[in-house]
C-alpha cells in the first residue's frame, strides 16, 4: 500500500514539473503592440509563433471596445452568441489554450472594420 502511494506521488510530482515548466516558457504578447486592441489589428498575428500558454493582453477603452472569445463561424461572420465569452477591463489578459481562438469586438461595425484575430496555439 505504500509503494502505491510513493508511485503517485512521484507521478503528481512529475506532473506538477511538466505543467510549471511550459509555465516557465510562457510569452505574453500585447494585441496589436503600442496600437493596442483596435481596427485593423487582424493582420498582427502574422509571422508569430503562439502556443498554450501564452497570454494575449488586450489592451483598449472599454467604453469603445470589448473582446470577445468566439467559434470559427463567429469570426467569419462577426457575430457573438449568448454562448461568447466577453471580456469588457480595457486591459485584459487571456491564457490561449491548444488550437484556434478566435476573437472579436462585439461593438457594432467593429469586427468587420478588422477587430478580429485568429491565434493557432501549438
Amino acid at each position: 500500500m505504500a509503494q502505491g502511494r510513493g508511485t503517485s506521488a512521484v507521478i503528481l510530482f512529475w506532473c506538477v514539473l511538466v505543467v510549471v515548466s511550459e509555465m516557465a516558457d510562457a510569452t505574453s504578447y500585447v494585441v496589436g503592440d503600442n496600437n493596442g486592441w483596435s481596427f485593423h489589428t487582424n493582420n498582427w498575428p502574422n509571422g508569430k509563433k503562439f502556443k498554450a500558454g501564452d497570454v494575449l493582453v488586450f489592451n483598449y477603452s472599454p467604453s469603445q471596445h470589448d473582446v470577445t472569445v468566439v467559434d470559427a463561424n463567429g469570426y467569419n461572420s462577426c457575430n457573438s452568441s449568448k454562448a461568447s465569452k466577453s471580456f469588457h477591463s480595457g486591459h485584459d489578459q487571456i491564457t490561449l489554450g491548444r488550437g484556434t481562438t478566435y476573437f472579436i469586438c462585439s461593438f457594432p461595425g467593429h469586427c468587420q472594420q478588422g477587430m478580429k484575430i485568429a491565434i493557432n496555439a501549438a
